[in-house]
């Protein structure tokens, strides 16, 4: 909301500059976006949040000022000189939908000229971001601006048989707005009509059939309150935001519409001439009643933990139009029993309770007054399930180079399905903000990859991210969420240096890495294939070791289609785990774990030249030792890996290195025999493997 600075004076006697005042208000709760100057002053742009539609006028932001500096807040009372003829004889108004339109005014003003407006109310439209039409409509939109209520002018002599009736649309209904676009009405927009048909789209807009131009001579003046749920859903449905619903959305104050219209005849007598005809024509069905709040100072210690004095509660609360009159308790006399009884102002319809008013006087006395204290712990903090295995994870992760992100769960549809599981039904959002975060992401993999990608475009080229999340999915029409781990990694594993030269980031230091994550719950089982979006040949499924046929993640090279999707140019390496069950093994793993003291024997190592078959995987080779049960195996390494003609076609050979230890004596010579021969008759039965001659 755009504030004009000499504007807002005409209210409340100010001196602070207009700087301060901005920071004034933002800490009382009135954020200053921007200030900057005009021709016609100072601007100060606030944001205003949706709960306070008061403050989207010149006027309530005078009234918060006034309450924040202690001064007088002028009163908008205007003088209108009325001719002797009565305005009901001029017009008849009809409200067929109260719910919609619960006060509708009609002022009537004969023999106006429609002309420019003067040079000051056209600088201060500009000044707050509003182009001049003429001085009717200009005044119109001047008081909106200036009581946040919105106004309307119609042409008196187009409104057929001087009759306004409000209503629903009827089925299929056109009405071509001010903005030259004919326009299909849905059965429940709010109309403003004459005998003949439309003449407005109430709180959003009005028609072009009506308007005003420079041969009107006599103006209908509207102001009137409209349902804000109607008009926010008829506004978005048309596709037409203006600062008339933007206002009526959030709840115009319902008492302000009488005072706006007289305030709109009276400039407009003032700039355009005529005769303002005695009296106005108000249908006001059900005026609303104001709720009765009841202050009282035990709240507030309870809540604020420190006290004010009477005279400062009975300042900021008056200044606001809450009226307080002080009570006391029914038993006590100390001063925790004070209480104030409070009238709602009809211009605060968020303000119901209590704790409401807390807030209220707590803001404009200032919370940098209050001391800063922790309130009484009443319920012990717990960690949640888990917490301790997740730390020991992110430890790991971080050791291993990563870095931890935290991503937007809603993505685009067609990106989602690229790396959806089979099976899988999404969870699309019913009123989405955007067609490309309308879809509660299935998988874990697109929002790394959108990270990665956009790493990459800014000059990132060596990455290794992760991230701890959820996936989301339907089951039975119910929502369900799965706590997932993923990983994403492109670039080098090693930088460039005097001792070494550099290496990629490859799908074996993936693995890798996913094997230090798995020492913490007891190690992989892993699986040759993947999903079909990564490279066939660098991909695997994972599971873990104590259950070897329940996959619980998968990793891999994304395969090149998937990149060409995102424009990368440079391989990426992927990988998502179920994170419960990873968490689980961890805690089992960690709760199984014994102290031993390290070993005084030494160490023995033996080296396997091996012959194994293409197709033969290393981790067929270890678990066909470890199945041997020789306790004294303590580390199985591959140490060198070599193709060629020597070898033949079909094989390849692989140089192990087994490590034996024994916490009860030196091995000898015979023992290392026997666990020798029992290795190499288990490679050979097992997964047809050959000592290497040569």
């Amino acid at each position: 909301m755009k504030i004009l600075y000499p504007w807002l004076k005409e209210f409340v006697d100010l001196t602070v500059p207009p700087a301060e005042l901005g920071a004034r208000l933002s800490l009382a709760g009135l954020p200053l976006d921007s200030l900057e100057e005009t021709t016609a002053g100072p601007v100060l742009d606030f944001e205003v949040t949706n709960n306070r539609p008061d403050c989207l006028g010149h006027y309530g932001v005078a009234r918060e000022t006034a309450a924040l500096f202690r001064l007088p807040l002028k009163p908008l009372t205007p003088a209108l000189k009325e001719s002797s003829e009565k305005a009901s004889r001029a017009i008849r108004v009809e409200i067929e939908c109260p719910d919609l339109c619960a006060r509708y005014t009609a002022r009537i003003i004969h023999g106006v000229t429609v002309q420019p407006s003067p040079l000051w109310l056209r600088e201060r439209l500009k000044a707050i971001g509003q182009s001049s039409i003429n001085n009717v409509v200009d005044i119109t939109n001047y008081v909106m601006f200036e009581t946040g209520q919105p106004m309307h002018a119609f042409d008196l002599s187009r409104i057929a048989e001087n009759r306004i009736v409000v209503r629903r649309a009827r089925p299929s209904e056109k009405l071509r707005t001010l903005d030259g676009v004919e326009r299909v009405l849905r059965k429940d927009t709010c109309v403003v009509a004459d005998t003949a048909g439309g003449r407005a789209i109430g709180g959003v807009m009005g028609g072009a059939d009506s308007e005003i131009s420079f041969d009107t001579r006599d103006i209908l003046l509207e102001s009137a309150w409209f349902e804000p749920i109607s008009v926010r859903r008829t506004a978005k449905e048309l596709g037409l935001r203006t600062e008339a619903s933007f206002r009526f959305e959030r709840g115009v104050d319902c008492q302000m519409v009488e005072t706006a219209s007289q305030r709109a005849a009276q400039m407009i007598q003032d700039l355009a001439g005529g005769q303002v005809l005695r009296g106005v024509v108000d249908v006001f069905p059900a005026p609303d009643k104001l709720t009765e709040i009841q202050f009282t100072r035990r709240e507030w210690l309870r809540v604020m933990g420190a006290d004010v004095p009477d005279a400062e509660v009975e300042a900021v609360l008056g200044a606001l139009g809450f009226e307080p009159k002080r009570s006391r308790a029914r038993s006590g006399t100390g001063p925790q029993d004070a209480a104030w009884k409070c009238k709602q102002p009809s211009w605060r319809r968020d303000v119901k309770r209590e704790i409401d008013l807390v807030e209220e006087v707590a803001r404009l006395h200032g919370y940098d007054k209050f001391p800063a204290r922790l309130p009484a712990a009443r319920v012990p903090a717990e960690r949640l399930p888990h917490a301790q295995a997740e730390e020991r994870l992110r430890q790991r992760l971080v050791a291993l180079g990563y870095q931890e992100i935290v991503s937007i769960t809603l993505v685009e549809p067609e990106l989602d399905e690229i790396f959806r599981r089979d099976g899988v039904h999404p969870a699309l959002l019913n009123n989405p903000l955007a067609q490309d975060a309308s879809l509660m992401r299935t998988n874990g993999i697109l929002s790394m990859l959108q990270a990665l990608e956009w790493n990459i475009n800014h000059g990132q080229d060596n990455l290794r991210l992760f991230e701890i999340g959820k996936r989301y999915e339907l089951r039975d029409g119910d929502a369900f969420e799965t706590p997932i781990l993923n990983l994403g990694a492109t670039g080098l594993a090693r930088a460039k240096s005097l001792q070494d030269s550099e290496r990629p980031f490859d799908f074996a230091e993936l693995r890798g890495d996913l094997d230090a994550i798995g020492e913490l719950s007891g190690g992989w089982h892993w699986q040759a294939g993947g999903p079909s979006w990564l490279a066939a040949g660098r991909a695997a499924w994972v599971a873990s070791h104590q259950s070897p046929n329940k996959v619980v993640g998968h990793a891999g090279e994304l395969a090149r289609r998937a990149m060409e999707r995102f424009k990368l140019r440079q391989s990426i390496f992927v990988a998502e785990l179920q994170l419960l069950p990873l968490l689980t093994a961890m805690e089992a793993t960690l709760a199984t774990r014994r102290f031993q003291s390290w070993p005084r024997f030494p160490t023995v190592e033996r080296d396997f030249s091996l012959i194994l078959p293409d197709g033969t995987t290393f981790g067929a080779v270890v678990d066909a030792l470890r199945a041997l049960g020789i306790a004294e195996i303590t580390q199985i390494d591959p140490i060198d890996l070599f193709r060629g003609a020597s070898i033949g076609e079909g094989r390849y050979s692989l140089l192990l290195r087994v490590t034996f230890q024994s916490a009860e004596g030196t091995l000898t010579e015979p023992q290392l025999s026997d666990f020798s021969d029992r290795i190499i008759g288990t490679l050979e039965t097992k997964i047809g493997a050959t000592l290497r001659s040569r």
